[in-house]
């Protein structure tokens, strides 16, 4: 079982866009790294859901219900794209300052190649943001 990260600018699709909807296409991925883990994403694996833009935040968790097929917005058959539904919001959503202040976190890719769209998140990481998500932040 693997984690992963997805961003997203809010005002062109966000959390809610993703409650709303029930299941949800991943796609419009146009870098090639984005798109190689795209190809990875299993079924049942659970994706971190970050507001990017002004925002900046992981609002919550959702899980992969189909791995990669042909990207629905191209013709192009280099880009793909998987499905996803929403499993918890966040009741106290993380910080990208709290995430870079948190030693636990060094070295994750959110950090380190911060314009990827689409990336895997270590386990360690991923329970540590959960258990973030669960205290209240100040």
């Amino acid at each position: 079982m693997q984690y992963w990260l997805v961003k997203s600018e809010p005002g062109a699709y966000g959390w809610d866009d993703l409650v709303k909807e029930g299941e949800a296409t991943w796609d419009g991925v146009r870098n090639y790294q984005a798109r190689n883990f795209l190809k990875e994403m299993g079924v049942g694996e659970r994706v971190l859901f970050y507001h990017s833009g002004k925002h900046r935040k992981i609002v919550g968790v959702a899980k992969v219900t189909q791995g990669a097929y042909p990207d629905p917005t191209t013709d192009d058959p280099r880009w793909v794209a998987v499905s996803m539904v929403a499993e918890q919001a966040f009741d106290n959503p993380i910080s990208l300052a709290t995430i870079k202040a948190d030693p636990q976190l060094e070295g994750i890719l959110l950090v380190k190649q911060s314009r990827l769209s689409v990336m895997p998140i270590d386990p360690a990481h991923f329970n540590h943001l959960i258990e973030l998500s669960r205290e209240e932040t100040p």
